[in-house]
């Protein structure tokens, strides 16, 4: 790949093609314009994934592509969040475009993280699903995300522990212990997602609970909550009373 990219720009370089034979140049420039002046405000779904797709195809059209794309996965985000191998299915799809297509949601999930890093105070339950639920940007998986708070509630750690089932408790219980103690944490939060879209707490949900809160009793770091994110919406077993034995609500 990068070998052809290579060719093609050499080709371009000595041999520049006329106005006539890049019909789509102009098209692009106004499109590129376009976003510097206003950024995405005003762009249609499938220009979105069409100027994307300039990134991925030196040249050529790739408005067809971005409607094709969005015809399959239904919108912009149904895109970014397809399977690599599903992209690749698509016809006009090669490698390095479905990676252009997989890295952006990572890369929206990292510019958050990096331009909130040591900003961040937890004061209520709403400050914490603010912070976590970018964290599942882009994921079509289970994963389970560790908060560690400083005594005065200031975010010391954001991070994926476990990629799998939350039930899978004892695979990270000792990853959670041991990264509270490595921090000097006063407080945990747990969360995870539920990739089919309900929020509600599963019987193994609650039991991973008291497991993690069992675990970080004994190193004398409180586990605060644990929220659960679905599609749209999130719960806080701490504020559902499920475990107010265990938990407080913020």
């Amino acid at each position: 790949d990068a070998g052809e990219v290579w060719r093609l720009k050499r080709d371009e370089a000595w041999h520049p093609k006329t106005k006539e034979e890049q019909p789509h140049a102009g098209h692009r420039k106004r499109v590129q314009e376009k976003f510097l002046k206003k950024g995405l405000d005003g762009f249609e779904p499938h220009e979105v994934l069409e100027f994307v797709l300039f990134f991925a195809i030196p040249r050529g059209d790739t408005n067809e592509l971005a409607h094709r794309l969005i015809g399959r996965f239904g919108s912009v985000s149904g895109v970014f969040d397809a399977p690599y191998e599903e992209l690749l299915k698509i016809r006009g799809v090669g490698r390095i475009t479905a990676l252009l297509l997989k890295l952006l949601p990572a890369l929206c999930r990292y510019y958050y993280e990096d331009s909130h890093k040591g900003k961040i105070r937890i004061c209520e339950v709403g400050d914490a699903a603010e912070i976590l639920k970018h964290k599942y940007i882009g994921r079509t998986n289970e994963v389970v995300v560790l908060l560690l708070l400083d005594s005065q509630s200031r975010v010391l750690l954001c991070d994926v522990v476990n990629e799998g089932n939350v039930n899978s408790a004892p695979v990270y219980v000792r990853r959670i212990v041991e990264l509270a103690v490595r921090y000097n944490a006063s407080a945990a939060i747990l969360s995870h997602n539920h990739p089919s879209g309900s929020p509600v707490p599963s019987r193994g949900d609650i039991d991973a609970t008291v497991e993690v809160f069992q675990a970080l009793k004994a190193v004398n770091v409180p586990l605060r909550d644990h929220l659960i994110f679905g599609d749209q919406d999130y719960v806080s077993l701490s504020h559902l009373g499920i475990l107010k034995d265990l938990m407080n609500p913020f």
